[in-house]
């Protein structure tokens, strides 16, 4: 009996570590990618400063989070859900909403930069640099995540997307054509026409009226 006790009682208590262990956060995470070594590619070895899989592999990611990407102008951070993009290890065959590029059109080298990459889509994230045509990417500065729910985007990050981009109309399009009718011609031209020749005749027979009733008394007043 005593020994069932102190089993049960051992049941629970690991019950109770494991459901502690995995309570959901209570506040949103600032991962340094990379922790200490960065985002970073050696030109001359064709190697990355840690094993970025590896790490990626060791945090939690949820909506809200923020990577931190400790870097230099030398390497590229690349956000795409897209699958294929991550793989070729490049943007050519990306679109515009599934593929974002935080320090693309830097020219000047080793530059020091601290890149913040908000986590606002759940599900596979992915994470690459293309420079160098991609052979950074190839050798290993790259890596995938997976981002959970948990406590759901902050106010600051739940926001609508913004509308589509659309093409201004061109100086031509905005105001219909005006067309100018030849001389003589047009329905403008033919109304007034029309408008003064009724009046000219009713003229004419208003005066004629006139006459005949004033030869009849001697005169047209």
């Amino acid at each position: 009996m005593i020994g069932a006790t102190i089993l049960h009682l051992i049941t629970m208590a690991v019950l109770i570590t494991a459901a502690a262990t995995q309570a959901p956060p209570t506040k949103y995470i600032n991962h340094t990618v990379g922790d200490n070594a960065g985002w970073f590619f050696n030109f001359t070895t064709n190697t990355t400063a840690t094993n970025y899989s590896s790490w990626a592999a060791s945090q939690t990611f949820n909506l809200g989070d923020y990577l931190i990407f400790k870097t230099s102008s030398n390497q590229m951070v690349i956000q795409t859900y897209n699958l294929s993009t991550f793989k070729n290890c490049s943007i050519d065959d990306s679109s515009y909403n599934d593929t974002f590029v935080y320090n693309g059109g830097n020219t000047v080298f080793n530059q020091t930069l601290n890149i913040i990459v908000p986590l606002t889509i759940q599900g596979p994230n992915y994470f690459f640099s293309d420079a160098s045509d991609g052979i950074q990417c190839q050798h290993g500065l790259a890596f995938d995540i997976n981002v959970s729910r948990s406590l759901g985007l902050p106010p600051s990050l739940n926001q609508p997307l913004p509308p589509p981009y659309r093409e201004p109309p061109s100086p031509d399009s905005a105001y219909p054509p005006i067309t100018i009718p030849a001389k003589g011609e047009g329905a403008g031209n033919s109304g007034f026409k029309n408008g003064a020749s009724v009046q000219v005749i009713a003229c004419v027979s208003l005066f004629a009226l006139l006459a005949v009733n004033g030869g009849d008394r001697g005169g047209i007043f």
